[in-house]
């Protein structure tokens, strides 16, 4: 009888290198895990102490593109395009209307960079930090870039798949899968929130953010700031909180408007300088 002879048996992985058991319910608590330690060893590696961090709208347009989008709509209505209706037009007149809140954020982002280089010779002592997509987002980033400066990004992980804009620091990239855990890296390193124009997203980060401030629940103070206050006025009417008792009178004090990115600059700067010097400089922000 001839014995078989049987094929060497096939070694198996170990589970941390096993994707589909990595990818099952079961290991969702290690992928929870490692959207903690990953950033925070990446964030000290690269020697990054605080944040600004800038919220909004990712629909907002650069000037010049949402002006090249209803200039090409206007001469297609001009030659009788039939696909051209006024609610597009509509659409692209409002664009260019809030394209300004690009701009700003991009301004504001270029001068607070470049007054914390001013301050420290590491470049990562103090950045911008933003949510890492177009709009708003990008600006941020691109803002911090024409200064010199790096800065943060910080992507979500969609069906409809959000890139990363261009102008992130490639070491400060990142993305995640879990919402709460990007909102934990929003939170634990900021110094200082300036919310722009924005939709649920922008809603959701930032009344988390006055949460966790009005509760006591951050291990630092961080000035929040409402960008437009055209906008966050009519969008939101705070002042009824207080009226109807569900917030008090002290808890608006959370809050500052500014209008202008001089406006909102100062302001930064003066809360910056003294939430700054109240931090012993080798305190670790992220355990």
């Amino acid at each position: 009888m001839v014995k078989r002879k049987h094929a060497p048996a096939k070694m198996p992985l170990v589970a941390y290198q096993n994707d589909r058991f990595l990818e099952s319910g079961e290991a969702r608590p290690l992928r929870i895990l490692s959207e903690y330690l990953a950033p925070a060893a990446r964030l000290r590696r690269t020697g990054v102490r605080h944040t600004v961090v800038f919220f909004g709208s990712a629909r907002i347009r650069p000037r010049e593109e949402a002006q090249a989008r209803l200039q090409e709509l206007e001469a297609r209505s001009k030659q009788g395009g039939p696909e051209v209706n006024e609610a597009a037009l509509e659409r692209a007149l409002a664009d260019v209307r809030m394209s300004r809140y690009y701009e700003e954020a991009r301004e504001i982002s270029r001068l607070l960079t470049a007054w914390a280089l001013s301050l420290q010779p590491d470049s990562r002592y103090l950045i911008v930090c933003s949510g890492g997509g177009p709009g708003i987002m990008e600006a941020a980033n691109r803002g911090a870039s024409e200064a010199g400066g790096k800065s943060i990004g910080m992507n979500i992980k969609l069906p409809l798949e959000q890139r990363p804009n261009p102008y992130i620091s490639p070491e400060l990239s990142f993305l995640f899968r879990y919402f709460f855990m990007r909102k934990l890296w929003f939170a634990q390193p900021a110094r200082a929130i300036i919310a722009f124009p924005g939709g649920f997203g922008t809603m959701d980060e930032l009344f988390e953010i006055l949460t966790l401030q009005q509760t006591r629940k951050m291990h630092q103070r961080v000035t929040i700031m409402l960008y437009g206050s055209d906008y966050w006025k009519n969008a939101i009417n705070f002042d009824y909180f207080v009226q109807a008792g569900t917030v008090s009178e002290a808890d608006l004090k959370l809050i500052r408007y500014a209008d202008t990115p001089k406006e909102a600059v100062e302001i930064l700067q003066a809360a910056l300088t003294r939430l700054l010097t109240l931090k012993p400089a080798g305190k670790n922000v992220f355990f």
